[in-house]
């Protein structure tokens, strides 16, 4: 239980009533539990649709959700989104890109990929279909948090310093398998070979991502791991409705 709050509390900007003791190589064990946090993300995103969705129209509901899962994250990934592209834009080398991301200010190419990315996620969650909404309400979140802990565990840092590089170093195989068990249950149980489905394509876009990366920087940082989790649920919502569709 623990473990799974000092997940919570890492993922998101609600406030717990009280404090949590956290060693430093609990943060890595913690990404066990990430999905289980994404699950609960999705329960809250679940229970605002059933809530609004009665009063407004579909695009609008949907727009407020895309509203309400960046305020529960406080917009971390989205931060960590907007350097990479800044950082991409600029072309440079392995020590410009990572200055770059370090700078706490959004360029203009951010700011695009900022626009564009929730653009992106909002029309692919009005494009679900309304018999499956709630499923992958509960779902997309949980897909996307196995993709962090995917991306870090045995991954090389970029940065010896920062969260991303802490959560790294901890994150090991039996989280990895903890997290991969709770993940495949839940895409199977609420939609069946569709989920699988979406979980498959969560690891092929993490592996090139993370091998991109890897690449490019010699390392993983907290700014490229928020920037595939962001492409992540993009992707997760894609599938579901393009698998969806697809039968029709």
């Amino acid at each position: 239980m623990r473990l799974f709050l000092i997940a919570f509390q890492f993922l998101t900007i609600i406030p717990l009533p009280f404090t949590i003791r956290c060693e430093k190589d609990d943060l890595g064990r913690s990404t066990a539990f990430f999905p289980l946090v994404g699950l609960t993300i999705g329960g809250l995103l679940v229970a605002a649709n059933w809530l609004l969705s009665p009063w407004l129209a579909r695009p609008l509901c949907d727009a407020l959700l895309i509203t309400l899962v960046t305020l529960i994250t406080g917009a971390l990934h989205l931060d960590g989104l907007a350097d990479v592209c800044d950082g991409l834009a600029a072309r440079g080398s392995r020590e410009r890109f990572l200055a770059i991301m370090k700078d706490s200010q959004v360029g203009a190419i951010g700011a695009v990929g900022l626009v564009l990315v929730l653009l992106l996620k909002w029309q692919a969650l009005v494009a679900v279909p309304a018999e499956v909404k709630w499923q992958a309400l509960l779902l997309f979140p949980a897909l996307t948090r196995f993709g962090q802990v995917l991306t870090m565990t045995g991954a090389r840092r970029a940065r010896q310093d920062g969260l991303g590089a802490t959560f790294a170093h901890g994150a090991g195989g039996t989280a990895l398998f903890l997290a991969f068990v709770t993940v495949a249950s839940a895409s199977f149980y609420l939609l069946g070979l569709k989920g699988v489905l979406a979980l498959a394509a969560v690891c092929v876009l993490t592996f090139a991502g993370r091998t991109f990366f890897q690449r490019k920087l010699g390392g993983l940082t907290g700014d490229t791991i928020g920037c595939i989790s962001e492409l992540n649920e993009i992707l997760v919502l894609v599938v579901i409705s393009a698998t969806l569709h697809a039968m029709y």
